[in-house]
């Protein structure tokens, strides 16, 4: 319905019933809106050398660039989308751009890395509002379920060219000034999207049967983050110390206060009625899994190219148009094959190639700076990622009743995005723990001589052996220059196996735990299927790729 103030509102299933005024405006504005978004998320990839340069950090503290962005986006996605419902999603849209034009400031200003996470949680804050606000706010305006996949199709086009192009934007500004450059260009475009977003977009509302989940936000935003806190400074500060295992401890105690509040909740943001369907658990688990997998290879191959290997930024760019690309260019290819192939073998076969691709990664030589080393194996995890990110919602929606679809859809997509979360700190202690042992043991029999050994020790216990491998010719322990390239080169690849293994566990996991179950929604049927951040109440709306590493 339109109110007198021109506000329009779309209430459950009927929502698209007749075309509402300012579908081009709204379908560009929600385009540019996700775009910046994905602009924001991706930036760091190319500049972590920089960073790593600049403004002296450790490894752990490299993981938190990437990492505070998607734990924002995790905690609060839920959240933000009842807000958009409530208050009107094109507020909720311009609102995250701000946040993401604010976030991108204090990141250009940025005298520390403490202050940059500052910026890039900001920036999580603001793409997590922008994402399911825009995504909703195009399908309040579409007509027909024919007419709403199409919106929904170019609105993941520009949300995957986000991905491709973001490392490459940063690459290429951080070499004409710094990498604050960049970030200030993010701040001209969250602008600019603010502005369009205003002047083009309608605004849309859905609040019937919406309600905040306040106890359920807070314990699993607490929980969530004491523990991902535990796991990245696990590797340098030590396991056992006192902050890690509180960390852990109360990190634990509140999940599992959550899981107990959420059993108990009128409207849940996580419905856990949903893990009794083996089928749905199964999807599920392999998108945390997969996801995860995909994700890390990327921070991966990010530190492996830039703080390792200390490549300039437009090379380390250059890999993730592989990574990210094919994400953007077979979105026409995966939909027609939904349509034709059970979506559970499009997820198994994705996760195959992802699996083979970060295994061939983990047999790169850490000496070698060509890039075409990484041409295939970023190509295989590229196009496994473009089979994937589709296909996981759907496999989700067919092992559930209609009336479970919106719920479906939004947990889903939390987990997917929970994985994306893991991937960097898993990663990260991988390899850094790995590294820092392999360093430790080869240091004391690397024939140095008293002072460079000793003021290698210093700069590893300090920073670990990416401080060593970026110490400049003649300092103090620079002599050990080798033994940490090598020690990092190990670690690196041994996470890139890890990924592999991840990326084959979910395969197995999508091929092996869908046997025996029958399908509720097959994609061929062409049924509208839910909108990733519907609550429990199910609105019904296609159900789009949303690849938002």
């Amino acid at each position: 319905m339109t109110l007198n103030n021109g506000t329009t509102t779309s209430h459950g299933p009927t929502a698209g019933a007749a075309r509402m005024p300012g579908y081009a405006g709204t379908l560009a504005a929600a385009c540019g809106a996700v775009f910046v978004a994905q602009v924001a998320n991706a930036l760091p990839a190319s500049l972590n050398g920089l960073l790593q340069a600049d403004l002296d950090t450790h490894g752990s503290q490299l993981t938190w660039v990437t990492s505070a962005f998607m734990v924002t986006v995790v905690c609060f996605e839920f959240t933000f989308g009842v807000l958009g419902d409530l208050f009107g999603r094109r507020r909720l849209v311009v609102a995250g751009t701000l946040l993401v034009a604010a976030g991108s400031t204090v990141a250009a200003l940025a005298p520390t890395v403490q202050v940059l996470w500052v910026g890039a949680a900001l920036n999580g804050l603001g793409a997590g509002a922008m994402f399911p606000g825009s995504l909703t706010a195009i399908t309040a305006v579409t007509r027909t379920p024919r007419e709403r996949s199409h919106a929904v199709a170019v609105w993941s086009g520009f949300l995957s060219a986000g991905a491709a192009l973001s490392p490459l934007l940063g690459g290429m500004f951080a070499e004409l000034g710094s990498w604050r450059g960049s970030f200030w260009v993010l701040v001209g475009l969250a602008l600019v999207s603010a502005v369009l977003t205003l002047a083009l977009s309608a605004e849309s509302k859905a609040p019937e049967g919406r309600r905040f989940d306040v106890p359920g936000q807070i314990t699993f935003a607490l929980g969530l983050i004491l523990v991902l806190y535990g796991a990245v400074e696990g590797p340098e500060s030590g396991w056992s110390t006192l902050p890690v295992v509180l960390a852990f401890v109360v990190g634990a105690c509140f999940l599992a206060v959550f899981v107990r509040v959420e059993l108990r909740a009128e409207a849940p943001i996580l419905d856990l009625s949903l893990f009794r369907n083996r089928a749905f658990t199964v999807s599920a688990v392999a998108a945390v899994i997969g996801m995860l997998a995909f994700l890390g290879a990327c921070f991966a191959t990010s530190m492996w190219l830039g703080p390792v290997q200390h490549q300039d930024p437009i090379r380390v760019a250059l890999p993730f148009l592989a990574l990210q690309g094919p994400a953007f260019v077979l979105i026409p290819v995966v939909s027609r094959l939904l349509h034709r192939v059970a979506a559970s073998w499009l997820l198994t076969s994705g996760f195959v190639l992802m699996a083979a691709g970060c295994l061939l990664c983990a047999r790169l030589d850490v000496e070698n700076p060509h890039l075409g080393a990484f041409a295939a194996p970023a190509l295989l995890i590229g196009v496994g990622f473009a089979l994937t990110v589709s296909s996981v919602t759907a496999v989700a929606l067919d092992s559930v009743p209609p009336r479970l679809a919106g719920m479906a859809s939004a947990t889903t997509n939390m987990l997917r995005d929970l994985g994306f979360a893991l991937g960097p700190v898993v990663v990260g202690a991988v390899a850094l723990s790995h590294a820092g042992s392999a360093f430790a043991a080869h240091l004391a029999g690397g024939g140095l001589p008293a002072g460079q050994l000793a003021a290698a020790r210093g700069v590893a216990a300090a920073g670990g052996p990416i401080a060593v491998d970026s110490l400049p010719p003649g300092a103090p322990g620079a002599a050990a220059h080798g033994l940490a390239l090598d020690a990092l080169g190990s670690g690196f690849s041994t996470a890139f196996l890890v990924c592999g293994v991840a990326a084959a566990v979910a395969a197995a996991l999508t091929a092996f735990g869908m046997i025996g179950q029958s399908a509720h929604r097959p994609s061929q049927s062409g049924e509208p299927a839910a909108l990733p951040g519907a609550s429990a109440g199910g609105t019904a709306e296609p159900a789009p790729a949303v690849p938002h590493p």
